[in-house]
Order: C-alpha cells, then structure tokens, then sequence
C-alpha cells in the first residue's frame, strides 16, 4: 500500500471514526490543515470519498468585505470524521472596541470564543501562533492589548514578544484545565513553521535561492525544540507537543517561489504541497 493508503486507511478507520480533528491557527495551521485534507483523499479510495460542507454549524463563513473565511469545516458521511480549521493567528480573544475606533480588544489572557463554545465537540485539536506578532500587524488590524479585561497597563507585557509568551502560557493552562472535563480530548501545540528569508524578511522583499533539498543536513541532533516558549508553556501539563521547527528547517527549498502575493519574490514563509506540512501531519498522527 502506497503511503498515501496507510495515511488514508489509519486516519478514517483506526483513529478518527466517529471524530472531529480541528487545527486552530494562522496560515500555516491553514496549511496544515490542507495537507491533511489532501493526505485523506488521495489514498486508496479516499479520491471517491464524499464528504460535506459543514461549516454552518460552526458558524465558519465568508464576512462580507473579508479578505479570507473564517474557516472551514468539512465531514466524511462514511466514517463521520470531521475536519476543520478556524483562522485565529494569534489563539486569544479579539472584540471590537464599541467606542466608534475602529480598535480591537485583543485580551490575551483568554482563549478566542471559537475554542470555548465549541471545545466539546473537538476530538483532537491542533493549535499554532507565532508569525503575526509584530508591530506591523497590530497596526494593521488595531489591535490593542488588554488583560484581565482592561487595557493592558504592566510594560513588560505591552513589548510583543513577551505579550506572544503570556498569550501562549495562558491558553494553554486554560486548555490543561479544561482536559480534565474532557477525559478524551487531546491537545496538541505545534511549534513554530521557520521561514528561510535571508536578508530581509516577508515585508521587505528578501527571500532565499536554496534549490538544493537538505542541503544543510539531513538530521537533527538537537536536545530540546528551537520553539523553547512553546516546549517551555506545555511542560509539566496535559498538552503535548508537535515539534516540527528543527526538522522543517532542513527544507529551506521547499517553500513557494514566486509568491502568491507577489510574483517578482520568494514566499520564504509558506509552504509547497505536497511537501513538508505532510510530514507534521504524519507525525501528528503517530502521536494520536
């Protein structure tokens, strides 16, 4: 059987029967939740696999004037295996402030609606942040930090960086909370995706030239994730960890090239399919 049959064979009918597996997260949580949907029906009998259009129920739609949906949510009648994903790049709770300016609340100490009115129903859920905690992103959509449900006042948590780890460190102590109502749920954090621009970064038009696949490496030797926040938020707790920072990093010439967005760069940040998502997913299911 081919490896897309055992991916196929495995996740339909040994592990997620009757299931629902929800990745939570940015565009790369986006695309790992393509690969999965790929994986899945590219097995054998996964290309005649019917599935549904869900995402009604978990009020996923496409908001007039938005650049994107909110997600998506597919079903597999044959097995009744949900699979969904939810756009929420940086996993907290954003309200609009109600005072005409157009700001966001971002209140980083609690996790995004989404995850508490539909937590009950996720079998497996997939989270990951990272890559819009910058200055430019909060600009760009207003946001504006808030903690226990007033504007953030401590300095040391208004620097983004440290405002990303709070984040982090205060979802995941909620979810390990919530694990125990849920004996059956498992949570998984997925480390950073690495991007592989030199010289610059996605803004300012630098990218990288590797064609060369493993070309620095072919293993990693490394103790412990390159991802220390995430490895250091789910320690000692009932979430685990998908580590895929070090491994991804070996494939600086798998991202896309030329970007979408652009057609004279490299997209140094996101990923080809089939390609190295694939492997996360492969390695999420041996965690499964």
């Amino acid at each position: 059987m081919s490896e897309a049959g055992k991916v196929f064979d495995l996740f339909q009918n040994l592990l997620m029967r009757d299931k629902t597996i929800a990745f939570i997260g940015d565009s790369l949580g986006l695309q790992q939740f393509n690969s999965l949907m790929c994986m899945v029906t590219s097995g054998v009998g996964g290309e005649n696999l019917e599935f549904q259009h869900v995402g009604c129920e978990y009020g996923l739609v496409f908001p007039l004037g938005a650049f994107r949906p909110s997600g998506f949510a597919y079903r597999f009648p044959k097995t009744n295996t949900t699979i969904l994903n939810y756009w929420s790049v940086n996993l907290c709770d954003l309200v609009p402030i109600n005072d005409g300016s157009g700001d966001v609340a971002m209140h980083l100490d609690r996790p995004p609606a989404f995850i508490t009115k539909f937590l009950h129903t996720f079998d497996v859920l997939v989270l990951n942040t990272g890559h819009h905690w910058n200055q430019l992103k909060f600009t760009e959509n207003r946001w504006v930090m808030y903690v226990d449900g007033k504007p953030n006042e401590d300095k040391r948590i208004a620097e983004i960086a440290n405002a990303k780890n709070f984040t982090i460190y205060s979802l995941v102590r909620w979810l390990d909370l919530q694990i125990v109502s849920h004996p059956g749920l498992k949570v998984f954090f997925r480390t950073l995706s690495p991007p592989h621009y030199l010289n610059g970064d996605w803004e300012s038009g630098h990218g990288c030239e590797n064609t060369v696949p493993l070309s620095n490496g072919s293993e990693v030797t490394r103790d412990g994730s390159m991802d220390q926040i995430v490895e250091g938020a789910v320690r000692g707790t009932k979430i685990k960890i998908l580590d895929i920072t070090a491994l991804s990093q070996l494939r600086d010439e798998a991202h896309v090239s030329p970007s979408r967005f652009d057609r004279n760069r490299s997209d140094c940040l996101h990923w080809c399919l089939p390609g190295v998502p694939d492997t996360w997913n492969e390695i999420l299911l041996a965690q499964i």
